[in-house]
């Protein structure tokens, strides 16, 4: 829309031109916390999920050797108390 008055013409483009300034800023500080946020977590060394479920399929796997070898072995004659 198109007003008569050149001044609020005026007003109306440098308004909107701030308004663009500032979207802009805002991206440019987003993205710069992102930066600095995975720059944070790199340096925290944390491990990835896929990693942690590789592990525990892993742990599972060997509790399981673990059960079968204990139902496999002899049973074993009860200890006897250390004398104090």
């Amino acid at each position: 829309m198109q007003t008569q008055n050149p001044f609020l013409d005026e007003m109306a483009r440098l308004t909107n031109a701030a308004m663009g300034l500032a979207q802009s800023a805002g991206e440019e500080a987003k993205a710069a916390f992102r930066v600095q946020a995975d720059r944070w977590v790199a340096e925290l060394d944390l491990v990835r999920r896929d990693e942690i479920e590789a592990l525990r399929a892993e742990v599972a796997a060997l509790r399981e050797e673990v059960a079968s070898l204990r139902a496999a072995a002899p049973p074993r004659a009860p200890r006897k108390p250390a004398a104090k």
